[in-house]
């Protein structure tokens, strides 16, 4: 559901997803709208009233997380069949898969600058990836519970985890160190998001609250009822001034901070300052300890809007189906090449920013008008039956190249087991001489 709250409230449902819908995000751009299925599908939307799609296959289970770089060159998606995947929204296809959890994988996400992923399974352990080399290069176990949910925090030096076991947990990833330990629920956390200011974090639980905590004085601030059920999501907005909580009861709430107003582009420009290949990844910011704006407050406060704030919602909200048509399927073995600059930029669903000047004045031209039919074969400067030839070759060489890169893992595999064999040989070896 896409919801246009001015001038006057309504919804646009996308129709497209043959089971549950799992996750969904905005690109930083908002120009596209990515969702996670049951139906073991990821789909990418143009968030207009066309309803056009791009269908991504890969995942052999439901598919439980979808998340944005924050430049908006790729999107990752994790799964309960125990993978985590990586796609390149420039050209559209699939880039790899990160395989080290032994149980269903719930949740991935990019660290603001891009260079590493976070994901958490219901193995027991949160694991972080190098983007470069694609190599696990963390691993936090938890023998109590599982991590529901995972993020980095505005500047990439901490993550957060949403735990089944009730509790909220704060690493440090460039010491690898519990900052924090919060139990301040009494069922487990859902979901969690931190302000973009990085000084508080809120947090989603079954128990049908959502706290908001301060992470500089590392206390409960907020008890927050709105909800008669599990609260399931909660999401600052990139200013902070607001944030939204979905739960059982079929409501999304909309909140409004007290806190300061952050200026959304100066964040970002906080935020991806270190996306340039020269700088190492999270040694530039160390988590600032900027002065509390709140009054220093003994208890925490409890917030129920049922007695204070006036239920806006009305009793048959205005709701437009949007039916996808002339979706593109993408495969793990599939791909898309860049369209010529005759054809519909839109239809390929590229990012803005990642196009050249001119593709960047087709786009804008088009974004105006209704989309065309694609140029008929006359009209093309290469036959039809050409152009299918080489979409076909692209195709078999993406299925060459994947193979190639499934041969190179398990020759690495092969040559750390010899390596391993050959070191207890020696020490075997050295012992039987030791002994005579």
């Amino acid at each position: 559901m896409l919801w246009n709250l001015k001038p006057q409230a309504r919804a646009f449902r996308y129709v497209g997803h043959k089971d549950v819908v799992t996750s969904v995000q905005f690109s930083p751009l908002g120009n596209l709208l990515a969702s996670a299925s049951r139906d073991r599908t990821v789909r990418l939307w143009i968030p207009d009233k066309k309803g056009k799609s791009s269908e991504f296959r890969a995942h052999t289970a439901p598919v439980r997380s979808v998340d944005f770089s924050s430049d908006g060159q790729f999107l990752v998606t994790a799964s309960e069949d125990k993978s985590i995947k990586v796609w390149n929204m420039f050209r559209q296809r699939f880039l790899y898969s990160l395989y080290r959890h032994t149980h269903w994988v719930r949740c991935a996400k990019f660290s603001p600058d891009g260079r590493l992923i976070v994901s958490c399974s219901e193995d027991k352990t949160i694991k972080i990836w190098d983007t470069t080399n694609k190599q696990c290069v963390n691993n936090l176990s938890d023998s109590v519970g599982f991590a529901n949910f995972v993020d980095f925090n505005p500047n990439g030096t901490c993550i957060a985890s949403a735990g089944s076991d009730h509790s909220v947990r704060i690493w440090d990833i460039r010491v690898n160190k519990l900052l924090q330990h919060y139990q301040v629920h009494s069922c487990g956390v859902n979901s969690i998001s931190f302000h973009p200011s990085g000084n508080y974090l809120i947090t989603a639980s079954s128990d049908g609250t959502l706290k908001i905590l301060d992470l500089l004085e590392g206390r409960l601030i907020y008890t927050l009822q709105g909800h008669t059920g599990p609260v399931f999501t909660v999401s600052f907005s990139r200013s902070g001034e607001q944030f939204t909580s979905g739960g059982a009861d079929t409501q999304v709430l909309l909140w409004r901070t007290n806190f300061d107003e952050l200026h959304c582009k100066d964040i970002n420009k906080r935020n991806l300052k270190r996306l340039h290949f020269d700088s190492p990844p999270h040694l530039l910011d160390i988590y600032p300890r900027t002065p509390h704006t709140h009054e220093r407050k003994l208890e925490t406060v409890e917030i129920n809007p049922k007695l204070e704030v006036i239920d806006l919602q009305i009793s048959t909200p205005p709701v437009v189906d949007v039916l996808s048509f002339d979706s593109t399927t993408i495969t793990e073995n599939s791909g898309r090449n860049l369209p010529d600059k005759g054809e519909d930029i839109c239809g390929y669903f590229l990012n803005p920013s990642l196009m050249s000047a001119d593709c960047s004045a087709i786009a804008v031209k088009n974004k105006t008008e209704e989309f065309g039919d694609f140029p008929s074969e006359s009209q093309r400067s290469i036959p039809l039956a050409v152009t299918d030839a080489l979409e076909h070759i692209m195709e078999q060489l993406n299925v060459l190249t994947q193979t190639v890169s499934i041969l190179e893992q398990r020759l690495t595999l092969t040559e750390d087991k010899l390596k391993d064999c050959l070191e207890n040989q020696h020490k075997l070896i050295s012992v039987v001489q030791q002994k005579s």
